[in-house]
């Protein structure tokens, strides 16, 4: 017998979203390991918060909600908070009830803004780190890293020259092809017959051809985007606004156990794989490894990497290697640079387009 296709609305519902999640779903897991993380910070998130004022939005909450848009790549605070008004994994994930209203995408953005911007996004993930399903499954000894471009939203057209301080002769300030008005030579006053004249527009899309242009971050900056610079990685790549994404990964089960972003240039790369194997094991006496592609084969790079208790499993350039037989001849050599392009999957996906990690369930 064939059913009838009719819509009828309930104005109740009796099934609890705990219980429209299956049982075997990987957000459930996720789930566990981050609630006992942030329950590890309660200290830490009332130190935060004052005991008077409006109530703001629960950092735990903020900080679910962030993770759901890292691991769904959601590439907008505003598209985040439309599917959490539909999506009901969503909603058990970060903990809002199916009648709970949804954030003001600006509330939600000042409120996590001011919350990570206090060292506690770094908290939050030492705190997963430290959990005791995760500690197991990291290697304390043997890490990679590398780093990727994070594009820029901020189109060429807005790579403009830098302001000077005085005005050029070129450009008095008054507009191109007049006299500033004097007292000799007044505005003629328009009669009432003359036709009312029309403001002229300029398209914001205008077509500008930069060909034989000779642009640079010493003479331009973005209007939009001031912190971003023009940069390419590579020979032969066009040079794009950006910033340098970094990440470090342990080798045992490739999960990345730190972060950073900083500004685009050649040294970069470098200089964060320091900060970030200083952060991870600080004052570390144990002889560690790092392993990294033909970019950080550099002279400097590799003492400081020896200085630190780092030995360089660095892949070598085919002229001028700062890395010797002291290194290649032993296995691990061979067994870090197998793993450490597990890092390059880890990046494919950061910052080109999302600006995420992309973890798929």
């Amino acid at each position: 017998m064939r059913g009838t296709d009719e819509t009828s609305g309930s104005l109740f519902s009796y099934v609890d979203l705990e219980a429209r999640i299956p049982a075997r779903h990987p957000l459930r897991k996720i789930r566990q390991v981050v609630n006992d993380a942030l329950a590890s910070l309660d200290g830490e998130f009332e130190e935060l918060y004052t005991d008077f004022g409006r109530p703001s939005i629960a950092p735990e909450r903020l900080i679910r909600a962030s993770l759901i848009q890292i691991l769904f790549s959601i590439r907008s605070e505003r598209q985040l908070m439309e599917q959490m008004q539909y999506n009901l994994l969503f909603r058990w994930f970060v903990g809002l009830g199916i009648d709970d209203a949804v954030w003001v995408p600006t509330v939600f953005t000042k409120n996590r803004d001011r919350l990570l911007t206090t060292d506690m996004s770094r908290k939050v993930m030492a705190a997963i780190l430290a959990h005791r399903e995760v500690a197991p499954l990291l290697s304390d000894d043997h890490f990679s890293v590398d780093g990727t471009l994070v594009k820029a939203w901020a189109s060429m057209k807005s790579f403009q020259p830098k302001a000077t301080d005085t005005p050029s002769d070129d450009d008095p300030g008054g507009p191109s092809g007049q006299d500033n008005p004097t007292e000799d030579h007044p505005e003629p006053t328009p009669s009432e017959t003359d036709p009312m004249s029309r403001p002229t527009r300029q398209n914001r899309n205008a077509e500008v051809d930069f060909r034989g242009e000779k642009r640079s971050n010493a003479t331009h900056a973005s209007t939009t985007d001031p912190d971003a610079r023009l940069y390419k990685k590579s020979p032969g790549t066009g040079a794009m606004l950006c910033f340098i994404g970094h990440a470090l990964m342990e080798n045992r089960n490739g999960l990345i156990v730190q972060g950073d972003l900083t500004q685009a240039d050649g040294h970069a790369e470098r200089r964060a794989a320091l900060d970030m194997i200083h952060r991870h094991s600080p004052g570390s006496t144990r002889q560690l490894t790092l392993g990294a592609d033909k970019g950080f084969d550099a002279a400097e790079f590799v003492a400081d990497l020896r200085q630190a208790c780092v030995t360089p499993h660095v892949a070598q350039k085919a002229r001028y290697s700062a890395i010797d037989g002291r290194t290649t001849r032993h296995e691990g050599y061979a067994l870090s640079i197998k793993h450490r392009k597990r890092i390059e999957d880890r990046l494919r996906h950061l910052g080109r387009d999302t600006g995420a990690i992309v973890v798929h369930p």
